[in-house]
């Protein structure tokens, strides 16, 4: 079996709503012309080529909080979990499990919805992406949610997120040949781990499992200039009082920067790069890779990151057991698939 753990999907009746209501509708534009997207008959029929392939389905970008202010993100929150639980319950056998999305504007009504999601519907984790409206994750407002993650003992999500908007360079307003993309995004999910390594998180939450959508962006292919150079924090120009610090109390626990960044999850949803799944499963580790696929964000709209990061995987000089484990082995044990999850916390 091979379980999805990384594809999109907008439930009909969220997709319609979002239409409607987003501010900035060129944003979607191009989702508009991907029916697998939200057309869930077409995803089913495409998904008939592999009879042992499952998904677990998180919601398509734009993230809640760009789409609605935060009096309204939390009612579009609870309309796109319950398209989700709807789908799972109709289709158990196709989608196994489903990930809650919940409105990082409004951290009251984030913790409601954590709440109902997982308590209540059956939620897996939920998905995050790598700021929130320009604030950055370890802004202490958002420490409750990851909290509460912990304590359930399911996975995050997290997504990376930037707009062409954002410009290449400061005497420029917007960033120009898809650079924000292609290269801004992983950038976004490296600084955004960076941030909670050394904000402390897996100090303060030491189960927290983070799932970084494309194997971890760039930190395994940088994994020497991560290590020896993040090593050295607090000797270069600019750094804070108290950076120095840092790096004795990691190394008072027996640990570098570069150990924390492993910490992480990663899927393997880098467009079927073989160079690049083997160097992100050489960093991570097989127990802390999974299997992803970014469906349906291909050129042909659905089956060809399923086909090619299947034939990746396949290729690869794996153990059975290794092979395994990112296929659906990881996914089953994190997401306590077949079983009800939890309240860990007091």
């Amino acid at each position: 079996m091979k379980i999805d753990i990384f594809p999109h999907i907008f439930p009909r009746a969220y997709f319609d709503k979002m239409v409607e209501v987003i501010p900035n509708k060129d944003t979607i534009r191009r989702w508009t012309h991907i029916p697998v997207l939200y057309d869930l008959e077409a995803r089913l029929r495409m998904m008939e080529q592999w009879p042992d392939y499952q998904q677990i389905l998180t919601l398509s970008m734009p993230a809640i909080e760009f789409v609605a202010p935060a009096e309204s993100s939390p009612d579009l929150a609870r309309l796109a979990n319950d398209g989700m639980a709807e789908i799972c319950a109709k289709y158990p056998r196709q989608f196994p499990g489903w990930v809650a999305s919940v409105p990082m504007n409004n951290v009251k009504a984030s913790l409601a919805e954590i709440e109902r999601a997982v308590e209540r519907m059956g939620a897996r984790g939920i998905q995050i992406f790598t700021n929130v409206s320009g604030r950055p994750l370890d802004d202490p407002a958002f420490a409750p949610i990851f909290a509460r993650l912990h304590d359930y003992d399911l996975p995050i999500w997290l997504h990376p997120t930037r707009p062409h908007t954002h410009p290449d360079y400061q005497t420029e307003d917007k960033s120009k040949f898809d650079i924000w993309w292609v290269f801004g995004w992983p950038y976004e999910t490296s600084a955004a781990m960076a941030r909670m390594v050394f904000s402390g998180f897996f100090d303060r939450w030491p189960n927290l499992k983070i799932i970084t959508h494309h194997l971890g962006a760039m930190v395994p292919y940088l994994e020497a200039r991560v290590g020896l150079g993040l090593d050295q924090l607090g000797k270069r120009e600019g750094a804070e009082p108290g950076y120095a610090d840092i790096i004795k109390a990691m190394s008072a626990k027996g640990k570098r920067p570069v150990d924390y960044f492993r910490q992480f999850y990663g899927d393997t949803a880098i467009n079927g790069s073989l160079a690049g799944t083997r160097c992100g499963i050489d960093f991570f580790g097989c127990e802390h890779v999974l299997f992803g696929t970014d469906c349906p964000f291909d050129p042909e709209g659905g089956p060809q990151f399923i086909r090619d990061i299947i034939q990746v995987l396949d290729r690869l000089e794996l153990s059975s057991r290794d092979r395994e484990l990112i296929y659906s082995g990881n996914a089953t044990r994190m997401l306590r698939l077949g079983q009800t999850p939890h309240y860990h916390g007091t």
